[in-house]
């Protein structure tokens, strides 16, 4: 995959979809981010060479250790920082499509600041 951005919203999609449901398939995640099934298979073919998914005719797409770390960190990232801009008065919607767009992008550090101080003000 060029980007770590296509990659992580993949592998999110995925973590989000197996916890919606037992099996995730392609066309699933094409559904999900409507994307059309030829670039959907081209990038399971790419997590799987790189070891971040693996496919099974029955299990169907599963995250690998390697790719269930990357996807919780996103998820993470975009439940809190959803949670942040809604705080500050954004309304869902907005406040989530920002969050998927920032959550990409921001520091390790940046991120470990805004949820301390949510922890730290229970919001």
């Amino acid at each position: 995959m060029a980007y770590d951005e296509s990659r992580e919203m993949y592998l999110e999609t995925i973590l989000i979809l197996s916890r919606k449901s037992k099996t995730v398939r392609s066309v699933d995640i094409s559904e999900y981010m409507g994307y059309s099934k030829p670039s959907v298979s081209r990038a399971m073919g790419l997590l799987k060479d790189g070891g971040y998914i693996e496919e099974d005719y029955r299990e169907g797409i599963v995250l690998t250790k390697k790719g269930r770390e990357i996807a919780e960190n996103v998820y993470d990232r975009h439940i809190t920082l959803t949670k942040m801009l809604e705080a500050l008065g954004v309304d869902p919607k907005t406040a989530a499509d920002d969050a998927c767009k920032i959550e990409h992008f921001i520091s390790d550090t940046t991120f470990s600041a805004i949820k301390a101080h949510f922890k730290k003000f229970g919001e």
